[in-house]
């Protein structure tokens, strides 16, 4: 269903069984930077304001840090009332043993299949027709970032595409500018690898070796490209010493660096910073070259209690997470786009609404998470750690060991 058509749906009212009293309910997550923590606090206020509690589980150091440390509580007999994890295959063992709380009667209730687009977010909640979490956002990681008074203070226009980004680095370089800011959490260089892989290579391409899993596409000369412009883009973060990506994005925002290639929850600094988009910075989707939206994003699963009480506070703060109020209070802040396609995104930026033009067209990918496993993932993160840390492994080399770890997943 296209998304122009949900925003003629509207959500009816229902009844469920919601707690009669109030219930504390720790909310696990990794939104520790200001945007993000800007973010989380409207999905807090707006389930205190039920009468329950929010007691925030906030765990620094992004995903790669908190999905272990929230498995671990999980599987070891300390649950959560709530817990974020990624679009996909996370939670799917913990989902499979028996762990999580089925939220089918409160979808049916609410018509989630009718409100929730695109239809995949809700898939990814789905295990054997039942659905177990409810997606909160889309986030696409494919987006560069540009600093405009960067390139003011260069004295060269701000580019429109990759391939301008990548021509304006000596000039960046001489007015004593970063070309790209890229974090050293092993996260970062994966996903810059990715948006490369569609701004190089084009969306058949990724679709090839990504949905269809081709690996001679994989192994092909087109991918080659995509390796070819990584490490041209290597290069031009060769000097960036920060760790964390909101770091990296403060880079942008101060104008010590070009640009940033970052997912759009970037956003979420730029707000808290004042910054005005088309004004102070630029975006471009699909680096500028292929304007598409990924699917990935974050969704909330909720462990089983053994508690009556709890079990209807859970079931409560899904419905209010999914809410128009709270789908348009959050994703404003975060910078993502709303899971909801009947709310009102009047107040959205000039980069939020590129997203929602992209997103009603349907020019949508699945994002990694729902396409590989999670093994696969960590693999290929490593090799592109390691490729990006090192300027000396050779383009060809980095795409051979990547085509052999997505052979043993295709």
């Amino acid at each position: 269903m296209k998304r122009t058509k949900l925003a003629a749906v509207l959500c009816a009212s229902v009844a469920l069984p919601w707690a009669a009293g109030a219930v504390e309910l720790e909310v696990t997550h990794w939104w520790t930077s200001g945007g993000e923590a800007a973010a989380v606090a409207e999905f807090a206020k707006a389930f205190d304001a039920t009468g329950n509690t929010w007691v925030d589980g906030a765990i620094a150091g992004g995903g790669d840090t908190a999905r272990p440390v929230m498995i671990s509580r999980i599987t070891g007999g300390d649950p959560m009332g709530a817990t974020q994890f990624n679009h996909g295959q996370q939670a799917l063992e913990l989902v499979e043993a028996g762990l999580m709380l089925d939220l089918t009667d409160v979808a049916e209730a609410e018509g989630w299949k009718d409100i929730i687009y695109p239809p995949s977010l809700l898939d990814s909640c789905t295990v054997d027709g039942r659905i177990y979490c409810v997606p909160v956002n889309i986030h696409s990681p494919e987006w560069l970032w540009l600093s405009n008074k960067a390139y003011a203070d260069a004295g060269i226009p701000v580019p429109t595409n990759w391939d301008e980004f990548v021509a304006s680095a000596p000039a960046l370089e001489a007015a004593g500018k970063l070309p790209l800011a890229l974090g050293n959490q092993p996260w970062q260089s994966n996903l810059a690898f990715g948006a490369i892989t569609v701004a190089i290579g084009g969306l058949d391409l990724w679709k090839k070796v990504n949905v269809e899993k081709d690996m001679e596409a994989a192994a092909g000369p087109e991918m080659l490209k995509v390796f070819e412009a990584a490490a041209a883009a290597r290069k031009l973060a060769e000097k960036s010493t920060v760790q964390d990506w909101n770091q990296a994005t403060n880079m942008v925002i101060t104008g010590e660096a070009g640009g940033q290639i970052m997912g759009d929850w970037a956003q979420g600094e730029f707000a808290v910073a004042e910054k005005v988009a088309g004004t102070d910075y630029t975006c471009l989707p699909g680096l500028g070259v292929n304007k598409y939206i990924s699917t990935g994003g974050d969704a909330f699963y909720f462990p089983k209690l053994d508690d009556p009480e709890k079990e209807a506070a859970q079931k409560q703060l899904a419905s209010v997470m999914l809410s128009k109020e709270a789908q348009v209070a959050f994703n404003l802040k975060k910078g993502s786009l709303p899971v909801r396609g009947d709310v009102d995104l009047a107040a959205a930026n000039d980069c939020m609404k590129k997203g929602l033009e992209i997103l009603a067209s349907g020019n949508i990918v699945p994002s990694g998470d729902q396409v590989w496993t999670p093994d696969t993932q960590a693999q290929v993160e490593d090799l592109m750690i390691e490729f990006w840390k090192s300027q000396d492994m050779a383009p060809a080399d980095a795409q051979a060991r990547w085509v052999e770890i997505l052979k043993s997943d295709s």
